[in-house]
């Protein structure tokens, strides 16, 4: 488990129902040095609420965020297994996933299909859309307290399974995924990583892989929903699109979808509880230029509303962990 500093002297946040916590800070001209200066305070806060908003820092573009990366001395995570395209700005530091502005993401904890994923998620808000656009977050722990108990327990003995299809022209491509598109390289990676393949006749790539729906928190052993079970399922697909895909494609040709860990389909109304799940339990953050959120992405799940005109929000993954079975086991500290 992580050590955290108790004794740190603790922020002084704003709680506000609907809200996450935030923490007001005067202007400064060197925001990763305050930021590094409050490390310790900061995840304590994290400890306690998931996620926390420091406003008023002035972040005013990657470079800047890139430092605060840097001097906490949280190591940066390399992003592989994406399912949308994505840039590097530096090491750890990415733009937000190439999404549709006008369609929502929902509920997801950032690479919960891999074996090793960022614990720690540092956002960083450079451009304010004009409308929309807000970052959801949601607690894991009251989330799976909240699910129906029968479908939960499902869930946490038998996993999930997701399948990806990658046809080269709807979603990541296998560079975008893999960071290669070598045939050897990607089988190497799939191997090492507990993804089985099948290329198919085309030469394009199938995957399926199996993982935990539910794991304990590495520092208070708190049990959590992490998966990306409703968000990558055909169901929370807009209609037109899905039929789009399937026309195109074929069923078992998307781009992503999920299922039980016993291979079963999972049924619209189960997604449609699982989104219900999360709503009820949403908090929401409208943005400002020059904010930093920081979530802990076991402990809470995010989402992105629609929106309209510039938004540009970065991504800092950082701090390692690794899933073990129904656990996670940090392999760098969050200092």
């Amino acid at each position: 488990m992580t050590s955290i500093d108790t004794t740190a002297p603790p922020l002084d946040l704003e709680p506000e129902p609907g809200r996450p916590a935030m923490l007001r800070v005067p202007p400064t001209d060197d925001p990763a040095g305050w930021v590094a200066d409050a490390w310790s305070g900061i995840r304590a806060a994290l400890v306690g609420h998931g996620a926390v908003l420091v406003r008023g820092l002035g972040l005013r573009d990657v470079e800047d965020v890139g430092a605060v990366l840097r001097r906490t001395a949280v190591e940066p995570v390399s992003e592989r297994e994406a399912f949308a395209p994505r840039r590097t700005h530096s090491p750890g530091v990415h733009s937000s996933s190439a999404w549709p502005p006008n369609q929502p993401m929902c509920m997801h904890h950032e690479l919960s299909y891999t074996l090793g994923f960022p614990g720690l998620l540092l956002f960083a808000c450079l451009s304010e859309p004009t409308a929309g656009g807000a970052t959801g977050l949601a607690d894991a722990a009251a989330v799976l307290d909240a699910l129906p108990r029968e479908l939960a327990e499902r869930f946490e003995r038998e996993g999930w399974l997701l399948t990806r299809s990658y046809n080269g022209e709807i979603g990541a491509t296998l560079t975008d995924a893999f960071g290669s598109d070598d045939p050897g390289a990607v089988e190497r990676y799939c191997r090492d990583h507990a993804v089985d393949w099948a290329w198919q006749p085309d030469g394009t790539l199938r995957t399926w892989q199996r993982r935990s729906a539910v794991v304990r928190h590495p520092v208070d052993g708190r049990r959590c929903w992490f998966n990306q079970i409703a968000f990558l399922n055909r169901w929370t697909l807009a209609p037109e699109v899905a039929e789009y895909l399937i026309d195109e494609y074929g069923a078992d040709g998307l781009p992503f979808n999920t299922w039980y860990g016993d291979g079963e389909p999972i049924e619209e109304e189960v997604v449609r509880i699982l989104n219900s799940v999360y709503e009820e339990h949403t908090v929401r953050m409208p943005w400002q230029a020059g904010d930093l959120l920081l979530v802990d992405n076991i402990r809470t799940a995010h989402s992105r509303e629609a929106y309209e005109g510039p938004r540009e929000v970065v991504v800092a993954m950082a701090s390692p962990t690794r899933l073990e079975t129904g656990s996670v086991a940090e392999e760098a500290e969050l200092r």
